[in-house]
């Protein structure tokens, strides 16, 4: 079953108020906000085992809007996510990172960053060789993790 099925109509309109709320369009980027519908629907799609925790806080979110969140106007719905982002623990940080992991992976966001239009695996990316010594205050730590049995 999918997320859309499993979200009420007033959780997916709030999802995609407090997506926009997240990350807005951008017209001097030329990029959509994370309300777009393409974006919405492959967090719908893709919600999996977060549905729970997402509802989870799409519901807080009503409950501190007293209503639907995205039929507040603008200087109230800050002040409910204000609230919400104080107190909205594991739930909130799904949500937030529900949003974030499926704008950065839209085609048209990943262009407008210059990266390539393709899976990181099995070609790639070259990271730079970094700095091996600032590992050393670790490495002499020595044996403080318990070994494997």
């Amino acid at each position: 079953m999918s997320a859309d099925n499993q979200l009420t109509r007033r959780q997916r309109d709030d999802l995609r108020a407090i997506a926009a709320m997240i990350i807005p369009a951008s017209d001097e980027y030329k990029v959509p906000g994370a309300d777009d519908p393409a974006i919405q629907a492959d967090m719908l799609a893709t919600l999996g085992r977060d549905t729970k925790l997402v509802a989870a806080a799409l519901d807080h979110l009503a409950r501190l809007a007293r209503g639907p969140l995205a039929e507040l106007d603008a200087a109230r719905r800050d002040a409910v996510v204000h609230e919400f982002r104080k107190n909205g623990g594991v739930a909130a940080a799904t949500l937030v990172r529900v949003v974030l992991q499926c704008y950065y992976r839209n085609d048209r966001v990943l262009s407008s960053l210059g990266l390539e239009l393709r899976a990181p695996f099995p070609k790639g990316h070259v990271l730079p060789e970094g700095d091996w010594s600032l590992l050393d205050p670790v490495k002499a730590r020595g044996g403080s993790l318990r070994r494997p049995p």
